[in-house]
């Protein structure tokens, strides 16, 4: 097994135009609540700042794009976007999964569109299925903003075929929530200065987006298999926590600054160190099978799988009781998800091709 040392994603000109001023930007949308019921579409559009308004569109809410904004997103709201979903399923027929893909737009819809995730026109075509992708949208790419309103609409496209869309939080997404802003794209220094506010506050709790993240769950558990970011170490089960239990606090501290989250025991270890979305203990050698034993016994399930640890492909250790799923996505080149349907566990690879785990 090899574990990729990653760095960040070097700077890309999608959605640049580059003239005798430098280049040019389109960004956006950021949708933020001017008032409690009423938002404004904010875009950039050749690095100048435009403003929409919401326009009805077949019995929904509709934000469009300025016509000099080509192949931006022009989102239909979800009115139930912020509902906070179970963390626990049993009976599901068919899971895809993937995790990790740091704002790499182009990748993401061509992996899934290989497999028939979503059809030509990028929408849901998984029909009852569950996709789970365990965290870290955010940070390295630069097409983050893309990649979050594909996931918007593809949320809500899941549910009404009767699947679900499993968005879980990764230690990226903790950091840009609490301002820690190291790895942001240089593609949206334009947008920060334009609306006048700091990267993080462009996903702030007064908006579409923002509102809609601070509603997702860390962990979630579906059949027999845990999924999350980075992993559960022993000193979860040492705690003895819930689900139930991480998942609200996660939500209610998201906000919090790293000072604040380290004041409180039980936050610091869940933020940060061993908790779920930065342990990377399955993949050294003194882990041991009795210890993921006790694990997986605790939460009663036979396999957990995780992203956050970069591999070439979907990994299996272990005899696949632990699925790693952070095929380095980030790198902008190529990924892989895991499909698990009732030919059992199966890497899809890039180009479409599923050989089993």
């Amino acid at each position: 097994m090899r574990i990729l040392n990653l760095l960040p994603v070097a700077f890309s000109l999608f959605a640049l135009s580059v003239s005798a001023n430098g280049p040019s930007i389109n960004d956006g949308p950021y949708l933020i609540q001017s008032s409690p019921s009423q938002q404004s579409a904010y875009w950039i559009c050749d690095s100048q700042l435009k403003q929409s308004s919401a326009a009805p569109h077949n019995n929904q809410v509709k934000f469009n794009r300025p016509k000099t904004c080509t192949e931006l997103p022009e989102p239909v709201l979800n009115p139930v976007a912020r509902q906070v979903l179970a963390d626990t399923y049993q009976g599901v027929k068919k899971i895809v999964a993937l995790s990790d893909v740091h704002g790499q737009y182009d990748v993401l819809i061509t992996l899934l569109r290989n497999h028939q995730i979503i059809d030509e026109h990028n929408n849901w075509s998984f029909g009852d299925g569950h996709m789970v992708i365990t965290g870290d949208m955010f940070d390295r790419g630069h097409q983050v903003n893309e990649v979050l309103w594909f996931i918007y609409q593809l949320d809500k496209q899941a549910s009404e075929a009767g699947g679900q869309l499993h968005l879980l939080m990764g230690n990226h997404e903790q950091m840009v929530m609490r301002g820690d802003l190291r790895y942001v794209h240089p593609r949206y220094d334009t947008a920060v200065k334009l609306l006048e506010r700091s990267y993080d506050k462009l996903y702030g709790d007064d908006t579409e987006i923002g509102q809609w993240l601070r509603s997702k769950h860390t962990i979630v558990k579906i059949n027999d298999m845990l999924f999350l970011h980075g992993g559960i170490s022993k000193e979860w089960v040492e705690r003895q926590l819930t689900l139930e239990q991480a998942n609200a606090l996660y939500r209610q501290n998201i906000d919090k600054s790293k000072a604040e989250l380290k004041e409180n025991e039980l936050l610091n270890f869940l933020f940060f160190g061993n908790g779920p979305t930065w342990y990377r203990g399955y993949f050294k050698a003194e882990f041991t099978q009795a210890e993921l034993d006790t694990i997986l016994a605790y939460f009663k399930v036979n396999r957990v799988v995780v992203g956050h640890t970069s591999q070439e492909r979907v990994l299996g250790l272990f005899n696949n009781r632990v699925i790693a799923i952070d095929s380095s996505i980030k790198l902008g080149h190529s990924g892989e998800l895991l499909l698990i349907n009732e030919n059992g566990l199966i890497r899809g690879k890039y180009d479409g091709q599923q050989v089993p785990l």
